[in-house]
């Protein structure tokens, strides 16, 4: 009877020791990308002020490569001890189960620690093409079937899925060419070898200012701050079709409550800083923290959103 209470009071108070001890070491957030683009950003974005909030250095490890399912591999298998962190990419989390067989992580392999940032979708094509908006190219599309090609920073990612769904809406038909990380992306689009890359604004701004992409729509329910004159999607006839990223950390799925709860505090606490808030802001993305229930139930409704257009599509990878 001894041993049992034993055995009960440590089932009860290990985790609230472990979440008091911790962190006593640096903590790593594993990126599913390589450097440079949205959620390289996120995940930095946030490192800085969640090593202060936590006493300890945080280590970013980008792992790209299979379409993320490299990174979320290894942190579904990693002790659940709040050491080693996802910082997870929208459509890697919610659309990968269903166009992969075979992954070595699901839904249920993680915890949800918070929301670090969103961002819209723009669409964005290489100057030679000849259009000026979406309906034309739509036009474009339908007159030459199959001739342009667009980019996407891995096959499941957002700009695929999302390409697709327009393809999908429109009744065109677009070659997909995916890339490892939205750097190589962008370099073939801006050297004409892919015409069309529909990607967050942070990774092509400075291409659209600079005149050597141009962007034609944003597909989001409003325009974007840094590119005002661009319209969005619905206000060029295409209602509905709104992409958002989202980044968010995530922890092993047997991760203690009250180190989870320590960690997503420690987040929130960091966004909430000015000085992060105006990087987002300058590199077009917002900062939009949202608790683990929270955060819980947006992987919900998007899974069931995405699972539905990517069945319908029939979007699968080998």
């Amino acid at each position: 009877m001894i041993r049992k209470l034993i055995a009960l009071s440590l089932a009860v108070f290990a985790p609230l020791a472990a979440a008091q001890d911790f962190p006593n070491r640096p903590v790593t957030i594993v990126v599913p990308v390589p450097p440079g683009g949205i959620v390289d950003l996120a995940a930095r974005l946030a490192s800085e002020p969640l090593g202060t909030a936590l006493g300890q250095p945080i280590v970013i490890d980008n792992r790209g490569g299979a379409s993320g399912n490299i990174a979320y591999g290894i942190v579904a298998a990693a002790p659940a001890d709040g050491y080693t962190l996802l910082a997870s990419y929208s459509m890697y989390h919610v659309g990968n189960p269903s166009m992969f067989t075979g992954l070595r992580w699901s839904a249920e392999s993680f915890k949800p620690v918070g929301m670090v940032a969103v961002s819209p979708h723009v669409v964005t094509v290489h100057p030679s093409l000849p259009v000026k908006n979406l309906k034309e190219l739509v036009a474009y599309a339908k007159a030459h079937p199959g001739e342009i090609n667009y980019a996407s920073q891995g096959s499941g990612s957002v700009p695929h899925v999302g390409t697709e769904l327009l393809k999908q809406m429109t009744g065109t038909d677009m070659t997909h060419v995916p890339y490892k990380g939205s750097g190589p992306a962008i370099q073939d689009v801006l050297s004409g070898r892919v015409q069309l890359f529909i990607t967050t604004p942070p990774s092509v701004i400075g291409h659209i200012q600079l005149g050597k992409l141009r962007a034609i729509a944003v597909a989001g329910r409003e325009r974007h701050p840094m590119i005002p004159d661009v319209p969005t999607a619905a206000e060029q006839g295409y209602p509905g079709f709104e992409l958002d990223a989202w980044v968010a950390l995530f922890a092993p799925a047997n991760t203690p409550d009250a180190v989870v709860r320590k960690i997503s505090a420690a987040l929130e606490s960091g966004l909430q800083k000015p000085e992060v808030i105006k990087t987002a802001t300058e590199a077009g993305v917002r900062v939009s923290y949202q608790n683990p229930d929270q955060l819980g139930a947006t992987v919900k409704k998007d899974t069931d959103y995405w699972s539905k257009v990517i069945k319908s599509a029939n979007i699968t990878v080998n």
